[in-house]
């Protein structure tokens, strides 16, 4: 069938990829279609192969070798030495604890040691178990005391009337310590002025002592811890509010009669090694500081039985 120009003008009859080849072609029209027929399975072949292998080769290679590459195996030997170096560190550190408490830790005090039927037993270090009590003489003459004169128990006090620990003590353990030991204390009290830090300390003891020339040293004693101020306005005050015959308090007071027995009190305490304020002596026992009751307690509860040894 010949198509010509003007009937492929038509619509609907365009057919684009339709091939005719007219019989009558000459030889040479032959020979060009046999070479073309002959290089089409060559264009077919050759780039088909090259092309597959190289789609394949780039792309499942590396999902092959994801699972079984060197890094991720370098990856779990680091994993496992990380184990290795945290198991490692605690048994050193468990090792150091041993060894220190094989070397200091052993407790001076518990000492076990092989009885005579093969049992452990425990002996106990007598330091430990049994502090070490010293006494000291503590003289009282012509010192104020309050209490029995054969009490079985002396308190001798050093303390300072400005000092706030004193007060405290005095505020809170004073009364309820006498109190529990009806007739069975003398309290004693002696001066330890800390003029270094407590400028008032040493007037106010003078005029506790000028007060006591009247029978007034203990109830003065009492207005003086209770006090916020001091000073010789105060004093007066309370030498008013006592009905004291004030000229011979203000005497004494300005004439400072008492000063060398402040003094003496003062330096007795610092020569014995008293540096703090307040310091108790029961029976000569040394208690340092504003201690509770109940530390008091324990010691004068060990001294009226016994248990303390006198020497």
């Amino acid at each position: 069938m010949i198509v010509t120009a003007k009937e492929r003008s038509k619509p609907g009859d365009y057919h684009p990829i339709t091939h005719t080849f007219l019989p009558d072609k000459s030889s040479k029209q032959d020979s060009r279609d046999k070479r073309y027929n002959a290089l089409m399975p060559s264009r077919k072949k050759q780039p088909i192969a090259p092309v597959i292998e190289q789609a394949i080769e780039p792309v499942t290679e590396p999902e092959e070798l994801s699972e079984d590459t060197p890094t991720i195996q370098e990856d779990t030997l680091t994993f496992k030495r990380s184990h290795f170096y945290s198991v490692l560190t605690v048994l050193a550190f468990a090792s150091g604890v041993l060894l220190g408490y094989v070397v200091w830790g052993v407790p001076a005090a518990s000492i076990t040691a092989p009885a005579a039927n093969g049992a452990g037993a425990a002996l106990q270090a007598p330091a430990a178990e049994q502090p070490e009590f010293r006494r000291y003489d503590i003289p009282t003459e012509n010192a104020y005391a309050i209490g029995p004169a054969d009490a079985p128990i002396t308190i001798v006090e050093f303390s300072d009337y400005q000092c706030p620990f004193c007060r405290r003590w005095h505020d809170e353990v004073y009364e309820p310590l006498l109190a529990a030991y009806p007739g069975q204390i003398r309290m004693v009290y002696r001066h330890l002025p800390l003029t270094s830090i407590h400028p008032d300390a040493m007037s106010a003891a003078e005029a506790a002592m000028c007060a006591g020339e009247q029978d007034a040293y203990w109830p003065f004693h009492e207005k003086l811890f209770s006090s916020e101020t001091l000073g010789s306005g105060t004093y007066l005050q309370y030498a008013q509010d006592l009905k004291l015959n004030m000229a011979t308090f203000e005497s004494c007071l300005s004439g400072r009669k008492y000063q060398q027995a402040v003094q003496a009190d003062s330096d007795f305490a610092i020569n014995l090694g008293v540096r703090s304020t307040p310091t108790f002596f029961i029976n000569g026992i040394a208690l340092v500081g504003a201690q509770p009751l109940d530390v008091f307690k324990q010691l004068i509860d060990k001294e009226l039985a016994g248990e303390i040894p006198q020497e």
